[in-house]
């Protein structure tokens, strides 16, 4: 590659002490834990919260898939770079990464908590953690602020925190505690955001709309192809409500939900707005929604062949490639292989964006 190339989205697995280390003293004894489970392996329990989270496919990159299993996994046994950062680094280079930017695991599933105090002190502490991690090696490892959104102005205040501690951008929870995110009521939070420069991340499975559960219809298997659909409802939010148009510097990331149905999504929306709009009584836009969504949003995919295959359909200057590290659907250890066939027909330009420059700009990266 000509450029050093950064996953826009890789993850951590969040060891034993991660809240517990950090968190206020208020829930120190309620503070998610692991526990070993007969059955199940270890597990990360969570008050509040009905179903423990088993740690099998949350650091299984590289695996053969037929080894691929929730249950049954021991954390002393998981891949160490994904919680102890000093091995981090060398998982990069054998991937041909120079950086990543680093999303939660079990946070994922606590942005579904239904306590929003309770949530924000785990996200509290899990944030003082993460910058702990990351501090070997800020070039390469670079790290997004989790925020709990129990109401607009917890939103705001922690805003300033989180920018305060050098965060260069936030994993959003994909339900807030008050209203929803197309209220006006929230321009000011999405101003404040604008005014930090704090780019705001909408990550897959972190909505109360996502599942990998067994409510699916036919097989299991059928559920992985919905996980996508909480991002797509959030995204089509934002821009039918008009939030784009009263905030036009708003910078939105769509993220792990993969790229190439975007062209499509955002045709359907233009056919939406043009024909169905009066009797719908949907809101009065200034652009087409397509306009919007090619310049607000970034979208991050991995194992993604048809985005390379339609990028002329999409703004090459909002695609941000990713790794998913240490994940079951990542592409770690053979990204270089992938992206070799994956960009063979890209412009030097466009590999150059995908890969690095879209998402150095977008947290003002110097690597």
């Amino acid at each position: 590659m000509s450029v050093a190339v950064i996953s826009a989205d890789s993850h951590i697995t969040e060891p034993p002490d991660c809240y517990t280390k950090y968190i206020d003293a208020k829930y120190r004894d309620v503070a998610p834990v692991m526990k070993f489970k007969e059955g199940l392996g270890d597990v990360y329990v969570i008050d509040g919260m009905a179903t423990p989270i088993p740690m099998g496919l949350v650091a299984a990159a590289g695996l053969d898939p037929k080894s691929l299993a929730m249950e049954g996994t021991l954390f002393k046994d998981l891949w160490k770079g994904g919680w102890n950062s000093k091995y981090r680094i060398a998982d990069q280079d054998k991937d041909g990464v120079a950086a990543e930017i680093i999303y939660p695991t079990v946070g994922m599933v606590m942005c579904n908590h239904p306590d929003f105090a309770y949530k924000r002190a785990c996200m509290k502490a899990y944030n003082h953690w993460l910058l702990e991690y990351c501090d070997e090696d800020r070039t390469r490892l670079i790290p997004l602020a989790q925020i709990a959104m129990g109401s607009i102005n917890e939103g705001i205040e922690d805003l300033k925190e989180i920018k305060a501690q050098g965060f260069p951008g936030v994993m959003m929870p994909g339900n807030p505690g008050e209203l929803d995110y197309d209220s006006p009521a929230y321009d000011a939070f999405w101003q404040l955001a604008i005014e930090l420069e704090l780019p705001l991340s909408f990550h897959i499975l972190t909505g109360s709309a996502d599942t990998l559960g067994e409510d699916s219809r036919g097989p299991r298997i059928n559920a992985f192809q919905s996980i996508i659909r909480g991002c797509q409802d959030i995204m089509g939010m934002l821009i039918f409500s008009g939030v784009f148009e009263r905030n036009p510097d708003l910078k939105i990331c769509c993220v792990e939900a993969d790229a190439g149905w975007v062209p499509h999504y955002m045709y359907r929306m233009d056919h939406a707005y043009k024909r169905h709009r009066y009797w719908m009584k949907g809101q009065n836009l200034e652009k087409l929604p397509s306009e919007y969504f090619k310049e607000n949003i970034y979208i991050t995919f991995q194992d993604d062949w048809v985005a390379f295959q339609v990028i002329d359909m999409l703004n090459p200057k909002r695609l941000m490639w990713a790794n998913d590290f240490p994940h079951s659907d990542s592409t770690w250890p053979w990204s270089k292989e992938l992206l070799a066939k994956h960009t063979v027909h890209l412009t030097s330009e466009q590999k150059d964006d995908v890969l690095h420059n879209n998402v150095a700009d977008l947290y003002k990266l110097s690597v």
